[in-house]
């Protein structure tokens, strides 16, 4: 696994804007995957959870909690919006 300062420092990449972490445990029967979003940019930090029984109610699940976040949605925007060229 990477460290973080590999990650940040990535060369020809764009600046992070956001940080997810997320933690799954499974016994086989359910899912369940917790964690945090992070903006990088105001540092606000928004915990997140799903459950599911299968890998794609599990997805489903993690992609609704994540866009709960304002944290997420505000930096999902910023990172899809086009950056003003430099002259």
């Amino acid at each position: 696994m990477a460290d973080d300062e590999s990650l940040t420092n990535a060369e020809n990449e764009p600046p992070v804007v956001a940080r997810l972490v997320v933690e799954i445990r499974s016994d086989g029967s359910r899912t369940i995957a917790r964690g945090a979003m992070e903006d990088a940019v105001t540092g606000e930090k928004v915990a997140i959870e799903a459950r599911g029984t299968s890998p794609l109610s599990l997805a489903l699940g993690l992609a609704k909690s994540m866009t709960r976040g304002r944290a997420f949605a505000k930096s999902a925007v910023r990172a899809l919006l086009p950056r003003p060229r430099k002259k």
